[in-house]
């Protein structure tokens, strides 16, 4: 996967400069035109400069337009020769089959992971890592839909020996929260960045002189006011009846960067930690 020029394209999207993500968005959706395209014409499409283009496809990994053109119709042809194409986007209906679901589930929640690289900064994450790292004390706040990646990234951080709190009332957050000082850290999870009692928690942490990092999906919203650091899952929207159903998958993908990542910062170290609580389970097994 990570040969495909999509691929290369979403893991390095937030690097690139304006002009040259408008060239990433038209090749991402008008990949066939592409192909058939000369560097001349796919310069006036797309209303940037040959040198743009140029520069694009460099930072991509490629030697020059015509070694992109090569990989994007190879891979158009291996995309060819799949038997099934998943289904993208997610719009239910009373007419729908039960039987286009699960291709319909999937496919949706893959499009929402290649929109969540496109929108990672690597620069926030590595800077949430330290943050993660660094903390005296962490506190980890969410609400509803939120909470089952509240607990996925509380579980992880714990069996990695950093020290958690986590309360699922929210009168207690927000108590934790005006305990917090500048030697903690505070994380807030929120979709749709305006749930109010994650933000008044993290208002009250950074209040205290706590450092805050927000994983949430928009840009725009009150929640990132109050945040040091703001990863972002997506700017996709797939609801059904009002409920983001599909958030949980690019948030528990951000959890798991943020777990790697602090393995990563210590290796020997952390790689010990989890070898001895691994024995403390292994009775629990069979």
């Amino acid at each position: 996967m990570q040969d495909t020029y999509k691929f290369k394209i979403q893991s390095t999207y937030f690097s690139l400069r304006p002009s040259e993500q408008k060239v990433a968005e038209f090749v991402l959706k008008n990949t066939e035109d592409v192909s058939k395209l000369t560097i001349t014409e796919l310069s006036g499409r797309v209303n940037v400069s040959q040198p743009t283009i140029i520069r694009f496809v460099k930072a991509m990994g490629f030697n020059g337009y015509r070694e992109f053109k090569d990989a994007i119709i190879m891979e158009i042809g291996n995309n060819k020769s799949k038997k099934q194409e998943l289904l993208y986007g997610f719009e239910l209906n009373k007419d729908d089959l039960i039987d286009n679901i699960p291709a319909k589930t999937i496919g949706t929640t893959i499009e929402i992971l290649e929109e969540t690289l496109k929108s990672i900064s690597i620069d926030s994450f590595e800077e949430a890592v330290n943050m993660i790292i660094k903390a005296k004390r962490i506190d980890i706040y969410g609400v509803e839909n939120s909470m089952s990646v509240v607990s996925d990234l509380v579980n992880k951080l714990i069996y990695l020996g950093l020290n958690i709190r986590y309360y699922t009332d929210n009168y207690m957050q927000n108590v934790c929260a005006s305990n917090l000082d500048k030697d903690d850290l505070a994380i807030a999870i929120s979709y749709s960045g305006t749930s109010k009692n994650t933000v008044d928690a993290i208002r009250n942490a950074k209040s205290c002189g706590s450092k805050t990092l927000v994983i949430t999906n928009f840009e725009d919203t009150i929640i990132n006011e109050y945040a040091d650091v703001s990863i972002y899952s997506s700017n996709s929207k797939a609801t059904i009846y009002g409920s983001a159903i599909f958030s949980r998958s690019s948030q528990i993908a951000i959890v798991d960067m943020l777990y790697m990542g602090v393995i990563l910062s210590d290796y020997d170290k952390y790689s010990k930690i989890l070898d001895k609580n691994s024995i403390i389970s292994e009775d629990r097994s069979y």
